[in-house]
């Protein structure tokens, strides 16, 4: 355990540099799509959250996300007001990406308060139950600290760690044929999906896995990327990084890595980091999928 341990701290201390290395939105990527859902401007109304202090947003890092679901056709919004019935009802479906408590910002490390209001979830959670759809996306601790209240009304439990493949490959796969990348109907037609480290949840016996964990060890620490040898440690069997369900009369999907879905340069040599990675080339239509299935 102790060499296991070492060798996730040099990991982490390379992803914190690259992490802590400027990361901005590659506005040259496009992901081809030949046969959009709707005509541009007609598709159904989105929202991506910017309430809540969120590391992703429309005007920044996730706007290469909107961007490729403005090519499907959908009406992307940004929007600014916390949440309510009255807000909720302008869209179908809702988007929210890596939120944080303002006690957090420029401080990732414990506690991690919700980043939503109790009266927040409340509307969240009814509005799903009446209809409307969910995107759900938390990443590595803090963001899946600051979301697991939200998550924990549906019955998702975020466990606020970072999810550590132990064979330390430089993007981490999730694959048809070991089972890691679920067959169903939101991951048809795909066979290689990439992430870029992130958090890991218990889903409930309603939902259906999208990205399962296997040999992973999910390190829990005070301080986002410091890992020490007593870091809480735990193995991520069991535990998913991507599922789906219908709630009522809504549907929810939850993601615990967020730069899947991005598209960025990071660092003096503007590495790409998300759909902008060649290996990662099916994960915009995953992202297209996932968007699809909540539709409908």
């Amino acid at each position: 355990m102790r060499t296991k341990i070492a060798l996730l701290m040099l990991f982490g201390c390379f992803c914190c540099v690259q992490l802590l290395a400027q990361q901005v939105p590659d506005t040259a990527f496009v992901h081809p799509i030949p046969n959009p859902r709707y005509e541009k401007g007609k598709g159904s109304v989105v929202f991506l959250d910017a309430a809540h202090n969120n590391f992703h947003t429309l005007a920044g890092r996730y706007a290469p996300f909107g961007k490729l679901l403005q090519s499907d056709g959908y009406q992307m919004v940004s929007n600014p007001a916390p949440f309510s019935k009255e807000v909720l009802q302008a869209c179908k479906i809702l988007v929210i990406s890596n939120p944080l408590d303002s006690s957090n910002l420029g401080r990732w490390q414990l506690p991690t308060p919700s980043a939503f209001s109790p009266t927040e979830i409340i509307a969240v959670h009814d509005w799903v139950k009446s209809g409307g759809r969910l995107l759900l996306i938390a990443d590595h601790m803090p963001f899946a600290g600051a979301a697991h209240s939200l998550g924990s009304a549906f019955g998702f439990e975020f466990l606020n760690c970072f999810a550590m493949d132990n064979r330390s490959r430089q993007f981490e796969r999730f694959y048809k044929g070991n089972q890691t990348l679920i067959q169903n109907e939101i991951t048809q037609g795909l066979d290689t999906i990439i992430t870029f480290t992130g958090s890991a949840f218990w889903a409930p016996k309603a939902a259906k896995p999208i990205l399962k964990l296997k040999n992973y060890t999910l390190l829990s620490p005070e301080v986002a990327w410091q890992f020490e040898e007593n870091t809480p440690a735990l193995s991520g069997e069991g535990f998913c990084q991507g599922a789906y369900m219908e709630y009522g009369k809504g549907k929810i999907v939850v993601m615990g890595e967020a730069a899947m879905f991005s598209a960025q340069l990071a660092g003096p040599n503007r590495a790409p980091t998300g759909m902008n990675v060649p290996e990662a080339r099916q994960n915009g239509q995953l992202l297209r999928n996932i968007m699809h299935w909540l539709d409908q």
